[in-house]
């Protein structure tokens, strides 16, 4: 047992996505949860926690800047749905059977999922405030996995049709602002933001003051535009003002190219969830490209785990394979595919200051993928072998928050709690909605 508050990460090839920070063989020292050097070990507690990362990869944990984890107890099932039937299974089946304790075990199973896939900052998109114990058990469980988590705070799936559509009109629940006196410090590892409806799935009326309500209380916005066939609510959002640095567009699939040009104008960001936006009929393409040439920062990420894979290399791969497919000039390398599972998320999610990077003074977010194996070997190009060969399976260490989480490949967090929670929300949603879920 360590006798000091040093953690060592010791002879691994580092990729600090941070232009101060060269790759190269590097020893990482985090006091206290803060990253203080990289380059030499000398000085360092002679009690430290001593990480060997000989033969790996050390680099920053990854961000997945936009996922409903409530819904990872349900994965794998919508891989044929629609966006149509997952709407349909997800909103007007499941989501008013969901209670609090299918919200924690959804969430705490999809942290735990993220962590051991080395994402280690998460955008956890929660639309199920069906009543204030829902909010809480999202938040307890994010907590409770040892995640970095901002709790995207969204609306009740209870009589969803009241707070979605076209002419929509009801207001978020009042508890948002409990919620955001639960969350209040900025600093912590759970912060919060506001999943806002936005002008394409309620009446603009309700957008406005969903965002007006994110400005009162201080928090960054994430709302979903331009799928399939939507366009025009960005150049809604510029006309009436709203439209600025704290707003995260998600897919912008159909979103036009002077919208993303005034979005980027405006200093906001955006999320592209490339394997599922290419995979469910309905739901668009993903637009990376357009993103990148207009000047958007944009972060990957997950979206579902009822309809893709919950790790961001396959998010990766995904995307420099449709951008590579369809030709898209946009320069799209593996520096550009790490810098947004990594940096660039991190400014998605409003954490640049905080996470992203190896740079001393971010708090110590960080993984080691084993690299020494016939799956990745010889590593020519320590950035291309980890976008084009890294997948969970080689995670082998990851801190989050100066903490390691995951030691030797095995999560350290509360694992079998999260696995029978699962089991017992999916035995309560498969009675109560027979025939969604199967038998």
């Amino acid at each position: 047992m360590p006798l000091s508050n040093d953690l060592i990460v010791t002879g691994g090839h580092v990729i600090g996505m941070d232009p101060g920070v060269p790759d190269g063989p590097a020893d990482v020292v985090v006091r206290d949860g803060v990253i203080v050097s990289v380059g030499s070990a000398a000085g360092a507690s002679p009690d430290a926690d001593v990480v060997d990362a000989s033969g790996c990869v050390v680099m920053p944990g990854l961000v997945d800047t936009h996922r409903h984890t409530w819904q990872s107890a349900l994965r794998h099932i919508g891989l044929d749905w629609s966006l149509m039937d997952y709407l349909g299974a997800a909103f007007l089946q499941l989501g008013p059977n969901f209670r609090p304790e299918d919200v924690y075990a959804g969430t705490l199973l999809g942290a735990l999922g993220a962590l051991e896939a080395g994402i280690t900052t998460l955008v956890d998109w929660s639309h199920i405030q069906n009543t204030p114990e829902h909010s809480d058990a999202a938040v307890a469980a994010l907590r409770d996995s040892g995640i970095r988590g901002v709790f995207a705070y969204g609306w009740p799936q209870i009589d969803p049709l009241a707070w979605v559509g076209d002419h929509s009109d009801a207001e978020l629940p009042a508890d948002v602002r409990r919620v955001r006196d639960v969350l209040r410090d900025d600093t912590a590892r759970v912060t919060m933001a506001l999943a806002a409806r936005g002008p394409e799935v309620s009446a603009p009326s309700a957008a406005r003051r969903d965002l007006l309500l994110a400005r009162e209380l201080g928090l960054r916005t994430t709302m979903h535009v331009g799928s399939a066939d939507k366009a025009g609510s960005v150049g809604w959002l510029h006309d009436e003002g709203l439209l600025d640095e704290t707003i995260t567009l998600v897919h912008a699939s159909a979103t036009g190219d002077d919208e993303l040009k005034a979005a980027a104008g405006a200093g906001a960001t955006a999320s592209v969830s490339p394997f599922i936006e290419m995979t469910m009929p309905g739901l668009g393409t993903p637009a990376t490209g357009r993103l990148l040439r207009a000047g958007l920062v944009t972060g990957l990420s997950t979206d579902t785990e009822v309809a893709t894979s919950g790790d961001m290399f396959t998010q990766m791969r995904a995307a420099l394979a449709h951008h590579r497919f369809t030709q898209d000039p946009a320069p799209l390398a593996a520096a550009d595919l790490l810098r947004m599972v990594t940096a660039d998320g991190a400014a998605v999610a409003g954490l640049s200051a905080v996470t992203g990077s190896l740079t001393p003074g971010k708090r110590a977010d960080l993984i080691v993928v084993e690299a020494g194996t016939p799956a990745m070997a010889p590593m020519l190009d320590p950035r291309a072998a980890v976008v084009l060969a890294g997948h969970p399976g080689l995670v082998r260490t990851v801190v989050c928050d100066g903490v390691v989480v995951k030691r030797d490949g095995v999560l350290t967090g509360p694992v079998g709690r999260a696995m029978d929670a699962a089991a017992a929300s999916l035995a309560h949603l498969r009675a109560a909605v027979p025939g969604v879920l199967g038998a």
